[in-house]
């Protein structure tokens, strides 16, 4: 029988979809296409909101080298699929955000969301299936599904003149949550702790960054707050990938893989 703590992030995810719901739609701000950077370098415009583009292309590509080959390692075939999507996600991102920032608008800017959505998604089944140790897989598909819903969701009732992000940001948000609260739940490992509760810290201070894009333009010239917010999200993914594939070089220690999923009630016949 699951202990009280396992139910925690079913209650979460229904509170917040529960606030969603009743908070009703959530539209996008209007001039959201303004963006402090209006660079126009080598004939590229917005030169340093495209280019920031670059570093989830190099992540994705790094933790694709690394991890792909090493599929079926202990510590990662229970949430590779997750992952795979995670890192598909990313480096999509790094093709559509470069594309929508070259010319902003709606029609483009559902190839920004929709590879965030799909990182999301990944990040969340890749997770699980880790500190669950079992296959991720029809959790990423479900989540993908969703991923491509949400923004599906928005852009439709956008062009019926009412668009809501609630579905979009419900997913942005739930990671944030539910990861630390999986991890100690099941007991991840202290160094996964601390690398994925980092990369959320780190993603939460871009989102901010966002929101403040002209202010930060205000003051940091050429290093916007959207530029910024890029450049912290790309440290955000790299810490992620950085202990995935970390993890793939240390041999753990013999028993570890039976004790590892084991709830509070059961960590005795490990000790």
């Amino acid at each position: 029988m699951k202990s009280l703590p396992h139910y925690l992030p079913t209650a979460v995810t229904l509170l917040l979809a529960a606030a969603a719901l009743f908070h009703g739609p959530i539209h996008q701000p209007d001039g959201y296409h303004d963006f402090a950077d209006q660079s126009l370098v080598w004939g590229v415009p917005h030169f340093c909101d495209v280019t920031s583009n670059l570093g989830f292309a190099l992540a994705a590509f790094w933790g694709w080298l690394r991890m792909a080959p090493a599929a079926d390692h202990d510590d990662l075939r229970h949430g590779w699929a997750g992952y795979r999507l995670f890192l598909g996600g990313l480096f999509l991102t790094a093709l559509g955000s470069t594309w929508y920032h070259l010319a902003p608008d709606n029609a483009r800017l559902v190839w920004d969301r929709l590879p965030i959505a799909l990182a999301c998604a990944g990040l969340l089944a890749g997770v699980l299936g880790d500190v669950r140790r079992r296959d991720s897989g029809g959790m990423a598909g479900l989540l993908a599904l969703a991923a491509v819903a949400s923004v599906a969701w928005w852009y439709f009732t956008d062009l019926a003149g009412a668009g809501d992000l609630r579905p979009y940001l419900l997913l942005q948000g739930l990671p944030i949550l539910l990861i630390p609260l999986w991890q100690w739940i099941y007991r991840a490992p202290t160094a996964d702790r601390l690398a994925f509760g980092g990369a959320l810290a780190i993603y939460i201070v871009a989102k901010l960054t966002e929101a403040n894009d002209h202010a930060i333009a205000a003051v940091l010239g050429p290093l916007t707050g959207h530029t910024l917010k890029h450049l912290l999200a790309t440290g955000a993914a790299a810490l992620i990938v950085g202990r995935l594939v970390f993890r793939l070089r240390v041999p753990r220690p013999a028993g570890a893989a039976a004790c590892r999923p084991a709830p509070p009630s059961a960590m005795s016949a490990c000790r």
